[in-house]
Order: C-alpha cells, then structure tokens, then sequence
C-alpha cells in the first residue's frame, strides 16, 4: 500500500502550472486518495478491493473569465499541460460578475489526523477484523457489513502565494446483524485511527441488539416522544447541512434559516457548529479553495446564527469577513456546506433519557432519509436495525420499522435531553457528524414500513 506523496512532491509538481504566462490567476488543487474496502454479508467475506487515485484540477483565470481542467497526470508536465487547458476554456467562457478571485496567502492549522497503520492496512488485516466481528454472532445469526481504511492528501497551491498541505486518515467498520426471527442489530465505528476499532464490542453490540429486537410487533403511526441513539441523531444534523446551513441556498431564500439569522429555531440546549478543530473529527485545516478552516458556530443555544460560505457566495452576500473555509473543488454549482458538523453533548446518560421515558420509542437509526420540504426543513424515511417500545421508563419490546416525516426544526425544538457522550456517525453521502443521543418529545411517524 502506497503512503503520502508528500509536500514538497506536490509543490514541485504545481509550480509548472503556477508558472503559467498570460493569466491573471492560477491555482492548483491535489488529491490524493488510497485505501481498501473489505465487504462481508451472511457472515463471510464477499469483496475485498483496493484503490488508489491521484488527481489534479487547475484553475485559470483571465479577469473574470474562468477555465477548470482535472488530469490524473501528476507530473511538471501534467500540470502544466492543464494549465494551459484551462486558459484556452478561460479565453473562451463567458464572465462570471461574481468571481472572487483567488484565495490570498494565510496560516492555516495543521491538523495529527494521519496514521500510518490506518493508511497501510491491508486485506488480511481487515479480514482478521471482519471474523472476530462475526465471531460474536450466536448460532442462527448472521452478520453484514464492510470495514474500509482510507488515507488522503490534499494541497492547494496558487498564484497569490497560497500553500497548504495536509493528510488525513478514516477508519470504519459498520454491521448490521440479523436473527432468525426477524430482528436487525446495528453498531459501528468511524474514527481517524484503525488501532480505535473494537471488531468484538462491535459485534457483541449488533448481535445483542438482533436478539432483543426478534419477533417485533406491529404499532399504530402517530407521535411519540423518542430517544434517538447517535446514528439517528446524525441523519436530522447532516441533512441540515444541506437543506439548512448550505451558503447558496441561505442567500437564495431556498434555506430552512433563510431569514432566521437572530432567532431561536432550536431548543436551548441545542448547539451545532462546524469544527474541524474538535479532536475527534477527520480532516484537514483548509478548504478547496486553500481558506482556513476554523470553528463556526452556526446554532449556539437554540439561536440561528449564520450559514457557511465559500469565496463566491461570501461575496454574493457581500460578506465583509468573506469566505469561512467551506469551499468545495471546482467547478461547483452546488455552493459550499459544512462537512465537521459537531452537536455539543449535554448532560444526560443514555440510561437516563429511558428512564424519564414515559411511552414512545426508541430509535437505532433511520435509513432511506430525504427531502420532503427544504424550506419547513421536512424530510422522511424508515426506522431500521432496532427500534423498541419504551414504557415506564424501561425499553420493553420491539417493534416494527415505521416511516417518519418531520421537520428537523420542530425536532430539534422539542429536544428534552441531550447525552453526555457525542460520537461520530454517518449519514449517507454526508461525511461523519460528531453527535449524541437526543430525547425529544414528539416525533412524527407517518406510517409503517415493510422493511
């Protein structure tokens, strides 16, 4: 398995490009990405691959005509060729009144999120791994899943003398254990470091949760008062990366906060913010676009305080503090969101929040999430992987997947409790959040799923 190409390969390489002639500005964005992936379903291995890509993407610009060409050729050459790509489709696009220009100069912070037993982990590792997870099943039981290591290294280097550099790695290892009487267990891990991944616990936990959720009974839709494990947590924070914190859509007035800024939209125990700082968290010091990255509040104590913003959209708002770091590689019609999106715990234990349960439900993780209404923040999709009744303070029995559309805003409004302990968790095509568990008082379930 290969390691980092390192800075000083990477600086050598985008100074051909920088050193274009004729343009009024120059920048060059490197990734390079390499991993494996181990996939396992009825217990056994299935798949097992490896990859490794290494990219650039230069940008060139003629005043405020801008060209972007990408090539897998990392060489002086390569990028110098893409450099000049790139000016001919600058010399003919049209102009763009809102480009910012390039991002000048600044310090950034260097981030330990690197390990080398993570980057160069190989196929009999993970399937050492994979089998002692499945070693914890009880006969009868049946574990899926996948363990993937990953390893990036991305720079950013342009003509306003703008240099970063930084490696990251990410560990996960997710499975879904499954009876024979019809009951799902889920559990897993993300993390910068493979040496954090308990296969075993992980296991112990799916299978546990398999046997407790057998034979789950049939319940009516409605509203329930629910405690959301951190899985679940992270699918109503990461779609408000989307639907709610995203810079083009606030301006635009397609945002769920869009004229909120100042005002409660949240219990006020509830406070989100992008941090890439937190240690915790995956990733490197700069965006796409060579901005800093720094900790954004964007809901502290219930109130809304602001979207984020790369270059462009800083300058559509006419934002006098300009970009906060969330550039995506371009070209990106999408506009920038928060991918470190953290949850401050609160105080309570996971046992706690049962126990001041009077009747509703708890909630593994949902599944099959998507927008319903951006603007009211709804979204809906389907419990999955143990979802139980709580009566009296105590989880009693299990019950059968429900549907659920709710608005994200209402939920997070009526939150009563929030746990002591915050993990990160995934949430489809967003990257890790950095979440707790959430009591909330009332959820709504629209009907039952068959899954």
């Amino acid at each position: 398995m290969t390691g980092p190409i390192g800075e000083d390969a990477f600086r050598r390489v985008a100074e051909a490009a920088l050193e274009l002639a004729g343009v009024d500005g120059v920048e060059v964005l490197f990734v390079h990405e390499w991993g494996g992936l181990t996939r396992f379903a009825n217990s056994e291995i299935h798949q097992s691959t490896a990859s490794e890509d290494t990219g650039l993407r230069v940008r060139v610009a003629l005043g405020d005509r801008v060209g972007v060409v990408a090539t897998n050729a990392f060489s002086p050459e390569g990028a110098a060729a893409a450099a000049a790509s790139a000016r001919e489709l600058a010399s003919v696009s049209g102009p763009d009144p809102l480009w910012p220009g390039l991002a000048p100069a600044a310090d950034y912070p260097r981030l330990d999120r690197y390990d080398e037993a993570t980057a160069g982990l190989g196929p009999q590792e993970r399937a050492a791994a994979v089998a002692e997870l499945v070693a914890r099943c009880p006969e009868g039981f049946r574990a899926a899943g996948a363990f993937e290591t990953r390893a990036v290294e991305v720079g950013i280097a342009n003509t306003e003398g703008q240099l970063c550099w930084g490696p990251w790695t990410q560990a996960s290892l997710t499975t879904v254990v499954s009876g024979p009487d019809g009951g799902d267990g889920f559990a897993e891990h993300i993390g910068a470091r493979v040496a954090d991944v308990n296969p075993a616990a992980l296991g112990e936990r799916a299978a546990d949760k398999a046997r407790r959720a057998a034979n789950p009974r049939p319940i009516e839709p409605g509203v329930y008062p629910v405690v959301l494990e951190p899985a679940a947590t992270a699918t109503l924070v990461g779609f408000l990366a989307w639907i709610g914190f995203a810079g083009r859509d606030y301006i635009e007035g397609r945002s769920c906060f869009s004229g909120k800024a100042g005002q409660q939209v949240a219990a006020p125990s509830v406070s989100i913010r992008d941090d890439v700082t937190d240690p915790a968290m995956i990733g490197v010091g700069f965006d796409f676009e060579g901005t800093p990255k720094r900790r954004l509040d964007l809901i502290r104590e219930g109130v809304f305080l602001d979207a984020v913003y790369d270059r462009r959209t800083a300058r559509q708002a006419d934002r006098a503090e300009g970009s906060t770091g969330h550039g995506l590689p371009s070209p990106n019609p999408e506009g920038p969101f928060p991918l470190h999106l953290c949850m401050d715990p609160g105080e309570a234990s996971f046992e706690e929040m049962i126990a001041a349960t009077d009747r509703g439900l708890l909630v593994t993780r949902f599944h099959y999430a998507n927008v319903v209404n951006p603007i009211e923040s709804t979204i809906t999709g389907m419990t999955r992987d143990g979802t139980f009744w709580i009566e009296g303070g105590e989880v009693r029995e299990p019950v059968r997947n429900l549907r659920f559309t709710q608005s994200t805003i209402e939920a997070l409004s009526s939150v009563t409790a929030i746990g002591r302990e915050a993990r990160l968790a995934s949430e489809f095509f967003f990257s890790a959040s950095l979440v707790p568990a959430l009591a909330i008082e009332a959820f709504r379930f629209s009907g039952a799923s068959d899954h």
